[in-house]
Order: structure tokens, then C-alpha cells, then sequence
């Protein structure tokens, strides 16, 4: 049997639970599926094409294999990635992102903006307080 995610143990709970309307929680179930150091990370590379697993490794070097594969399968699990594998010698496998995973493709838009203007903090901490606002 395999170990549950995050958000299938927060799930059991809440339905365990008799004051399940006070746990349920949008931004508990996105940390729960989404959380943790590599999964923002995967799901990016995995936006605009399937990839193999071991491109994913080279894409991320400070990954430990590991690791790696724990993630991949939480998010299968969670129905976000999805798993193919390839009946060649040698098999290959590949990872997409399900219509579920998809539906994250706005709020990288909006990472992506916050991260770059992030970058760019200090042009924007030396103007004036109020400059370009309208």
C-alpha cells in the first residue's frame, strides 16, 4: 500500500471530523498539493511539454533522485502529473501535466510576474513612494 498524500490525509480528517465546515480550507488544500521545495518547481517544466524523467533530473540538478520520484508520484496521486510508459527498449517514461495540473497555468502567469518584479526590487525601492500610480 502506498502512503498517502498531504492532502488524502487532510482529507480522512476533515471527514472524520465533526466540525469538518471549521478544518476545510482553499489555502490548506493548495500548500497540501502544491507545497514543498520542488513541486512549483516540476509542475514549470512540465507547462508546456511532457518530459522524461531524466530530463527533469538535468533540469534540476539539486534534486536528489529520490526525491524526485517521491514528488512525481504525490502529484500523480494528487492528479496533477501523468505517467506514461512507453512499451521500448529501453523504457521510456514520461510526465505531463493532467487537466487538473493544467488549471495551475494562471497562477505560474502571476508567480512568474511577482518573481520578476521581485528581481527588479531595488529599481522599484529607489522611485519615489506613489510614482506610477494613477
Amino acid at each position: 500500500m502506498s502512503k498517502l498524500t498531504k492532502q488524502q490525509q487532510a482529507e480522512a480528517y476533515w471527514l472524520a471530523s465533526s466540525t469538518r465546515n471549521d478544518l476545510v480550507c482553499p489555502v490548506r488544500t493548495t500548500l497540501n498539493v502544491l507545497g514543498g521545495k520542488w513541486k512549483l518547481l516540476i509542475l514549470s517544466y512540465l507547462l508546456d511539454e511532457p518530459r522524461r524523467y531524466g530530463e527533469l533530473r538535468r533540469l534540476m540538478p539539486e534534486i536528489t533522485e529520490k526525491m524526485l520520484i517521491q514528488q512525481l508520484r504525490e502529484m500523480e496521486t494528487d492528479g496533477l502529473v501523468a505517467r506514461t510508459v512507453h512499451q521500448t527498449v529501453p523504457p521510456r517514461v514520461d510526465y505531463s501535466l493532467t487537466a487538473q495540473g493544467q488549471r495551475v497555468r494562471p497562477m505560474f502567469a502571476e508567480l512568474l510576474g511577482w518573481g520578476l518584479q521581485y528581481l527588479d526590487r531595488s529599481a522599484v525601492a529607489e522611485a519615489p513612494a506613489g510614482a506610477g500610480q494613477g
